[in-house]
């Protein structure tokens, strides 16, 4: 189960972009993966596939594991682990350092 979704602040803990923080964009839960917005920027090579489409080298994120990244707190704006709590019946996400509800 991934304690990460589509919308978190999350930083990357290891690897070429350490320390970098990002918005998800998607997450691949099947693969255990989730590609974040600025993070393993990777050049792409494209044809014009339509007639007055220009091609050229672009600039795409690719999928990093989701192992390697901590959610950031809204709160005390740390990365930190995500633990799971019932409020009302409702399973909530929360902080694991402050305690603070995770949306």
């Amino acid at each position: 189960m991934l304690k990460v979704k589509k919308g978190d602040t999350v930083e990357v803990l290891s690897g070429n972009d350490k320390g970098k923080q990002g918005e998800v964009l998607e997450v691949i839960p099947k693969k255990d993966k989730i590609i974040v917005k600025g993070v393993n920027v990777r050049k792409k090579h494209v044809k014009p596939r339509k007639q007055g489409e220009e091609g050229g080298i672009i600039s795409v994120e690719c999928a990093i594991y989701s192992s390697k990244v901590n959610v950031v707190c809204p709160k005390c704006k740390k990365p930190t682990k995500v633990g799971f709590t019932t409020d009302k019946n409702e399973k909530v996400r929360v902080c694991k350092k402050c305690g603070a509800k995770i949306k």
